[in-house]
């Protein structure tokens, strides 16, 4: 079987296209290096450097016949989004509907699309949150991504396009870089090698910062291997359920890497949630995924990672 995966330069779908390929399957990268970089490419995987915007991309489909899109690349970040609505849409709205079209044209049998259950639900009232929460995205990024499921759910009424929405929490792991609220845990790494001291953003009625569910990106990627044949035309939460302060996460990374400099405490940023926290309990019933590694072991590889740099 074949997997075309966009973005698999980039931090989450490399290490993607890493277990594809283990896993026995054939894998093409569709990547245009705006986040990813050349040696997070896996060699056994075939590359193509474009943009999903570029109309070119129906080419590779048929060209590739891929039987299954894993769809990562994205604009991924929140305040770039609040910024720059135009580039956001233009990447994570037309960009999708680019590789919607193509996968319809080239006769894919079913697309995974990455949305973010650490955005989209906003301040959600239900705590933790599921996928029955109506979405009340509070940033460019989210609203986008939520616009995405929609385009899905339409895609497939009308050409019968099979498809998973899989909704992140706050991912982490090697290789992923550090900018963005995402990367809040490389930022942190990389400060504490550098003795230098890292910023812990927060609300000033919330001086530990605040409250996300951060997901290691290994458990993420066996998420998106088995929604290749089970979750049809659903949307299954990603993370952990487990609550993690911003102060907490900087704490449990200084006492692993021995430091003991004290963050300095600035304001929150546009778009910024007081908390996320997903609940997953219908991707542990319907496709059978849970997490499996803790915040400990995570940081540890995080770590391993950066000093091996």
């Amino acid at each position: 079987m074949k997997i075309l995966i966009t973005g698999g330069a980039g931090f989450i779908a490399s290490h993607l296209a890493d277990a594809c390929i283990d896993a026995g399957y054939e894998v093409v990268i569709v990547d245009n290096f705006r986040t990813g970089y050349r040696h997070n490419l896996n060699p056994r995987a075939k590359f193509y450097e474009l943009d999903i915007c570029d109309p070119k991309l129906h080419e590779i489909f048929a060209l590739e016949q891929p039987d299954i899109v894993d769809h990562h690349a994205a604009q991924i970040s929140v305040p770039l989004s609040i910024e720059d609505p135009l580039t956001d849409a233009e990447i994570n709205v037309k960009g999708l509907i680019n590789i919607l079209q193509a996968s319809v044209e080239h006769k894919v049998k079913k697309l995974i699309y990455i949305s973010s259950g650490g955005a989209i639900y906003g301040e959600a009232t239900e705590y933790p949150t599921s996928e029955n929460y109506p979405p009340k995205p509070l940033s460019i990024y989210a609203i986008n991504k939520m616009v995405g499921e929609h385009y899905l759910y339409f895609y497939a009424h009308q050409y019968d396009l099979d498809y998973t929405v899989l909704r992140y929490a706050n991912v982490y792991g090697p290789r992923q870089v550090s900018h963005g609220e995402a990367g809040v845990v490389s930022i942190f790494v990389e400060k504490l090698l550098k003795d230098q001291t890292p910023t812990l953003n927060c609300y000033p009625d919330e001086p530990d910062g605040m409250i996300r569910d951060y997901v290691f990106v290994k458990d993420v990627v066996r998420a998106n291997l088995m929604a290749f044949d089970k979750g049809s035309g659903k949307a299954f939460n990603i993370g952990t359920c487990i609550p993690t302060t911003t102060r907490a996460l900087y704490d449990e990374i200084a006492a692993q890497m021995g430091k003991s400099i004290l963050p300095k405490i600035a304001q929150a940023r546009k778009g910024d949630l007081k908390r996320s926290l997903l609940k997953i309990d219908k991707a542990r019933i319907e496709l059978g995924w849970e997490p499996t590694y803790s915040l400990k072991q995570g940081i540890s590889q995080v770590i391993e990672y950066f000093n091996n740099m």
